[in-house]
């Protein structure tokens, strides 16, 4: 079933929790690829019914970011959800979800502060975490899966649903890569051939710095090892950071907790991120 407006949508939800139903939605803005098949595969494993949310969120973009621009493959998107046996797709329009009026947002902290993508995109978290706080209102489901990819939104969410006592279990799933090491992302498709090639040292150099990490080299060298090494293949370099992997803060040392490394850089003119547990 597609849902376009929010009382369809809450009509089909009612009728699955008359008959039981424990409900998983999966967030995603289309464009979807393998890595999106398997949030739909774990949501299923989680519950009995899926709802799969299929939303481009003009809000989470800024004014000089791709939203225009942004893959929609809206064909693609449905055949591959049907295929997965999905229940409800909800692709609802800006005008449903932002009506005329629209005077409220979510301010989210903590891991939103972090100084990783905040750094960069002041604008996103904010923007996340009110078009996510409305899908849980929306959907309310039982479970929400979310990629470990965007490994700070994951962070940022989770809190939220905890903060405010939305009744939602959110659950990261691991990262789907390319045979070479890359990262699923639909913003893949804006690499030229060779841009293709090249974007594979980003989970090279962050594999090697944490090797280096676990057998005992010092937490900055060996992140500045790697940094030199995507600045080096062509890589304009936000950041490639180790940091907790639970509260997001800066780290020094292995004893400071489980870790995590981080990277967001440019290749011409197409953004990655990425991330590996240490």
């Amino acid at each position: 079933m597609i849902a376009r407006t929010v009382p369809t949508l809450r009509r089909a939800v009612d009728n699955l929790r008359k008959r039981k139903a424990t409900i998983a939605l999966v967030p995603t803005m289309g464009a979807l690829h393998d890595g999106h098949v398997s949030l739909v595969r774990l949501a299923r494993r989680r519950a009995s019914r899926v709802v799969v949310s299929i939303f481009v969120n003009p809000t989470q973009f800024a004014p000089t970011e791709d939203f225009g621009a942004y893959p929609r493959t809206w064909k693609s998107d449905i055949a591959k959800l049907a295929a997965e046996d999905v229940d409800i797709v909800w692709h609802p329009g800006v005008e449903a979800m932002y009506p005329e009026g629209f005077a409220t947002r979510i301010v989210p902290e903590g891991p939103a502060l972090a100084g990783l993508e905040d750094r960069f995109r002041p604008h996103f978290f904010g923007g996340v975490a009110t078009v996510v706080g409305k899908l849980f209102t929306q959907c309310r489901p039982d479970f929400a899966i979310f990629g470990e990819k965007d490994f700070q939104q994951l962070r940022v969410v989770t809190q939220m649903a905890r903060d405010l006592d939305l009744g939602v279990k959110v659950i990261g799933s691991r990262t789907v890569r390319e045979r070479d090491g890359l990262a699923m992302s639909s913003r893949n498709v804006y690499l030229s051939p060779q841009e293709r090639q090249t974007a594979t040292v980003l989970y090279r150099a962050m594999k090697d710095s944490a090797g280096r990490i676990k057998s005992g080299e010092a937490i900055a060298p060996a992140i500045a090892r790697g940094a030199r090494t995507i600045e080096a293949a062509g890589f304009a370099l936000d950041y490639f950071e180790a940091r907790h992997a639970e509260t997001l803060a800066p780290v020094t040392t292995r004893k400071d907790g489980p870790l995590r490394i981080l990277v967001a850089a440019k290749l011409g003119s197409t953004r990655l991120i990425d991330n590996i547990a240490v």
